[in-house]
């Protein structure tokens, strides 16, 4: 929780159990942190030079706690402080990228990231970037940027940035494909899945976009898009894709059933159901979700008898008609 103002996971645990003895001699410190004593001494001439930690005046070896709340506010203080002037240089070069551009209009329109490691680098900054909504488009086969698992994505889920996220059925029968869904549903993003994606595509706030510019066997490439008519149309290609897509039903992101009365479906039935309206059939539903292909016709069988409907055509417009799934016509919840 400390590393934000500079200390490791040792200087942390020392200047923790430091406050809570008051003081202590280096080799009782250290046999209470499990450390060698050089070890834990380092630790605290960090925190010395941090003014977390002090050696007492009136006994030799013995170290004594700065108290937390003006040592710890003096630090954040500082990072504060320190992040302002970062913020405030980062304008700047951009203010002067500006300035020194001879094509201003051409450098603020499009960038070209080329090779593996700058287009990963570039997607990771782009949703780090973000600030209120991630649009994507997942094909089954990314050039340089594997699938939807990866920190960037988590981290800003985690500050509340939200997703929207359309992925290619082939996302489905990947190896990791059905974890990497249910832990994007267990963050409250929104994911729906389509027969077909035209283009792996992100989109950060409706300000910034990223697409490959290669196909496989070439250097894996990349255009970055800023505001611009063209951007307008890649979030128009999205909202598109987004319309015409199914959206999916996991256990660890499945919304609550609502039902006047009467039986209805488990969280098993629901997984089920997402997956046969998104194209899988019955071996694919039981492969992916670790169930006999007989407990996928059993339970597909028991959904059609609560419905009343005798073919599976009729099952899908049931289960929109009941809010088992929901289909936004509009383009966007």
């Amino acid at each position: 929780m400390l590393g934000a103002i500079g200390l490791d996971e040792r200087q942390e645990i020392a200047y923790r159990a430091l406050v809570a003895l008051g003081a202590a001699e280096i080799a009782d410190l250290a046999h209470r942190l499990a450390l060698p004593e050089p070890e834990t001494e380092r630790a605290l001439r960090r925190l010395e030079q941090q003014g977390l930690a002090a050696q007492s005046s009136a006994r030799t070896g013995r170290w004594v706690a700065a108290p937390p709340g003006v040592a710890l506010g003096a630090l954040l203080t500082q990072q504060r402080h320190e992040l302002e002037r970062a913020e405030l240089a980062a304008a700047l070069l951009a203010e002067e990228y500006r300035a020194e551009s001879a094509e201003p209009a051409v450098h603020d329109l499009v960038e070209v990231v080329t090779g593996a490691s700058a287009v990963t680098h570039r997607f990771v900054q782009l949703q780090l970037g973000a600030v209120d909504e991630v649009c994507a488009l997942v094909t089954g086969k990314p050039i340089a940027v594997s699938g939807m698992d990866n920190e960037a994505e988590e981290k800003a889920a985690g500050r509340g940035v939200t997703y929207r996220v359309v992925v290619e059925r082939e996302v489905l029968t990947m190896p990791d494909g059905i974890t990497e869904l249910t832990a994007a549903l267990g963050r409250d993003e929104q994911v729906r899945v389509a027969d077909r994606v035209p283009t792996k595509l992100v989109v950060a706030d409706g300000s910034l976009a990223m697409v490959p510019l290669t196909g496989r066997g070439a250097e894996p490439a990349a255009l970055v898009v800023h505001a611009s008519g063209l951007l307008e149309s890649l979030m128009g290609l999205f909202e598109a894709v987004w319309r015409e897509a199914l959206p999916l039903r996991l256990s660890a992101g499945g919304d609550s059933v609502a039902e006047d009365a009467g039986a209805v479906p488990d969280a098993t039935d629901l997984q089920i159901l997402s997956l046969l309206l998104a194209g899988m059939t019955d071996a694919s539903v039981a492969k992916q979700l670790d169930l006999g292909l007989r407990t996928v016709q059993r339970r597909v069988k028991g959904l059609m008898e609560l419905t009343g409907v005798t073919t599976r055509l009729q099952l899908g417009w049931h289960a929109y008609a009941r809010g088992w799934v929901a289909r936004d016509l509009r383009g966007r919840d």
